[in-house]
């Protein structure tokens, strides 16, 4: 079953773009995928790398899967102010309102699928607004996964400023995507991969040909929120959250250190279960990366509930995935 549908327009909140796949028969559970900063589902769980997607494989593990994407990207509304320049103004789709957005989404497919809970997939400034959501209602969430998700940091002097909304070409993407690779080592992002992902990412917005060079316009609030986290302030509390978490980030993954996912798994004092996973060979962005298949088996362990051990209040484990 592959369905897309549009959640209306109201108050200040763009309309949202919501799509689901699963098979016929009963699922394991309901997964919903929460992207980053950068690019929407269609370019992350929903892109399909030699013809099969993320999403396709959590469907063949039984699983209800769904994504979205925030307003000012991809399919959903843009906010007014992205049609104007991006001086002035505050950054647009900061952790506030997003989680607004999420809150939404969360309803739709709860009342969709008439399940009480459901399990979440969040992805780096993704993982700000999902703990924001998971902290403040904890009974809906079964499982929560956070991949290069965003600690605090204690960085000195305040925090940059940002434009409401900023123009993004495919070589800045790139350039990020492959920054942290270690000089002399293949490249884990293959750039036949990208040759076909970046124009595909260019789409995404309608104007992006109106610009030279081709850019896409991208809200400012999750580069915002990133900085505002680095500097010691944190947008919601992990030891609320009630649900099993599981922490996992590539080697190389320069938002998500060692020392970030030790802060992330000290603080989620109220979970049941924690389990920090590290995947060799790989980056932020590793599900565009050839380690994405070891990232996809990690996740559907986690989220089958085949932990380590269940008998103990909190199962602690740091688990590290060789190359």
């Amino acid at each position: 079953m592959d369905e897309t549908f549009t959640l209306p327009a109201r108050d200040e909140i763009p309309e949202i773009f919501v799509r689901r796949q699963s098979q016929e028969t009963t699922p394991r559970g309901t997964v919903l995928y929460v992207h980053g900063a950068t690019f929407p589902s269609a370019l992350s769980i929903a892109y399909r790398f030699d013809g099969r997607s993320w999403m396709d494989e959590l469907v063949a593990a039984s699983f209800d899967c769904w994504s979205f994407d925030f307003a000012g990207f991809g399919h959903s509304g843009r906010y007014p102010a992205m049609n104007a320049s991006p001086a002035g103004g505050e950054p647009l789709g900061r952790v506030p309102m997003a989680a607004r957005q999420l809150a939404e989404v969360v309803d739709a497919i709860l009342d969709r699928t008439e399940q009480p809970r459901l399990s979440i997939v969040a992805h780096s400034w993704g993982s700000l607004v999902t703990g924001r959501f998971a902290s403040e209602h904890p009974d809906v969430i079964d499982r929560l996964v956070l991949f290069g998700a965003i600690a605090r940091r204690a960085e000195a002097g305040d925090p940059p400023s940002f434009d409401a909304w900023y123009p993004l070409t495919t070589d800045a993407q790139y350039r990020r995507f492959v920054e942290d690779v270690p000089q002399g080592h293949l490249m884990v992002l293959l750039d036949r991969h990208f040759a076909r992902w970046a124009p595909a990412y260019l789409d995404t917005d309608p104007t992006s040909a109106e610009r030279t060079p081709p850019t896409v316009r991208t809200p400012s609030g999750p580069l915002a929120d990133i900085e505002a986290a680095w500097h010691g302030d944190f947008p919601y509390d992990p030891a609320a959250v009630q649900a099993p978490v599981l922490i996992v980030r590539g080697e190389w993954d320069s938002l998500c250190a060692d020392v970030d996912a030790r802060w992330l798994f000290d603080a989620f004092t109220g979970s049941p279960i924690r389990r920090d996973v590290k995947i060799g060979a790989a980056t932020h962005l590793m599900h565009l990366e050839e380690s994405r298949y070891a990232l996809h088996r990690e996740i559907e362990t986690f989220l089958a509930g085949h932990d380590v051990s269940t008998s103990t209040p909190q199962a602690e484990t740091t688990t590290i995935q060789e190359a």
